[in-house]
């Protein structure tokens, strides 16, 4: 894909610096979250015709355990920019795997390329997507860690506005899968954490939640669950919980069988490694129950969406045939947060864990023109 424009002013001034020090990480401020690090094209299989300007870009953000890169990409829509800017929408997408080369801003499903983000760009909004921190960078990939997740979507915001004078401060998030997860964090923290943006709102779709309830009961007892990609996902949240809390032995946790099947989602994206592991069972990977406080305590930092404390409106959609996020566990995190005195808008469907949020996608657009019509 060829540029559509140049970058100006300051911008331009700035990532002139950073592009020439790429690679130099340390040349940088660790502690400066959206910084850019690498800024280029989009390769043409990423390619949305109707985005007026498209590039990919690395950027600092914050892993779980300090600073760490990660890439995203930008795409703006046509025409001129409103009073204030293009509003920002956050794509934050589903589970793609945990290898460097399973990026999602490099090779997105048709899906997104021919439906999602050419509607909202149509709409009218700016889309940026986070690959998050490890995932094609330096580290591992923290897979459902959700407040690194959420930071790699809010860092991923501030390096598109560094990048690009036409962005509003406007923004919302909205998720998928993993990035229905992220999206409910990022929800969480957006307005503490980077107060300096205006942000309204969430839309998460296929949310995984209340796994951390799980965790105390699984062990060698557990069989091979009729759910879909069921043992490479736990394979991969182990892997990221490796990385989250490094003082913990999590591979003392694991069987040979085990260890084998967390190397295999290491080095392939999520269907590959499906279709390498379905058929072992989460109790032929584990050697002993998962019953260590401090374990289960790391594994609730992860994972457990907040329920409380949000201050925009969100948008919550659940699939009634979801085989990887069950229909019961989206209806305990309504309950919650509804309990929790969300301002929450509900969207149940008939759909599966894809075909929900396909389903779920013109409630999505209208809840979005909502939250930016708002004043």
């Amino acid at each position: 894909m060829r540029w559509t424009r140049r970058i100006s002013g300051t911008a331009a001034m700035a990532l002139a610096v950073t592009v020439a020090l790429s690679g130099q990480v340390a040349a940088d401020p660790p502690d400066n979250p959206g910084s850019v690090v690498e800024m280029g094209p989009l390769p043409d299989e990423a390619s949305v015709p109707q985005a007026s300007v498209a590039h990919r870009l690395i950027y600092r953000s914050r892993g779980p355990r300090g600073p760490m890169l990660s890439a995203g990409a930008v795409y703006l829509p046509t025409g001129t920019p409103p009073s204030g800017g293009w509003p920002i929408v956050a794509y934050a997408h589903g589970t793609v795997g945990i290898a460097d080369h399973c990026v999602f801003t490099l090779r997105p499903r048709d899906y997104y390329l021919k439906s999602v983000y050419p509607a909202l760009l149509a709409a009218g909004y700016a889309v940026v997507i986070s690959d998050y921190v490890g995932l094609g960078t330096p580290g591992t990939h923290p897979y459902l860690d959700g407040p690194s997740q959420a930071r790699s979507v809010i860092d991923g915001v501030r390096a598109a506005r560094a990048t690009a004078p036409e962005l509003s401060t406007r923004w919302a998030v909205l998720g998928q899968s993993q990035g229905g997860q992220t999206a409910l964090f990022t929800a969480h923290s957006a307005a503490s954490d980077a107060s300096e943006l205006d942000f309204r709102g969430a839309a998460a779709t296929g949310a995984p939640s209340n796994l951390e309830l799980l965790a105390p009961l699984f062990g060698p007892w557990i069989p091979r669950l009729p759910l879909r990609n069921t043992t490479a996902y736990f394979a991969m949240i182990v892997a990221g919980l490796r990385a989250t809390a490094p003082e913990l032995d999590i591979d003392g946790y694991l069987t040979p069988t085990g260890a084998a099947v967390v190397r295999v989602v290491e080095e392939n994206c999520v269907a590959d490694a499906d279709a390498l592991v379905r058929d072992i069972a989460i109790g032929d990977m584990l050697a002993r129950p998962l019953r260590d406080p401090a374990l289960l305590e790391a594994v609730r930092a992860m994972l457990e969406i907040p329920t409380t404390g949000y201050t925009t409106p969100l948008f919550v959609g659940q699939g009634l045939t979801d085989l990887e996020v069950p229909a019961p566990l989206g209806a305990k995190l309504i309950a919650d947060l509804t309990a929790g005195g969300a301002d929450l808008r509900v969207g149940i469907y008939p759909g599966d864990h894809l075909g929900a949020a396909s389903q779920a996608f013109p409630d999505v657009l209208a809840f979005l023109r909502g939250l930016f019509e708002r004043l």
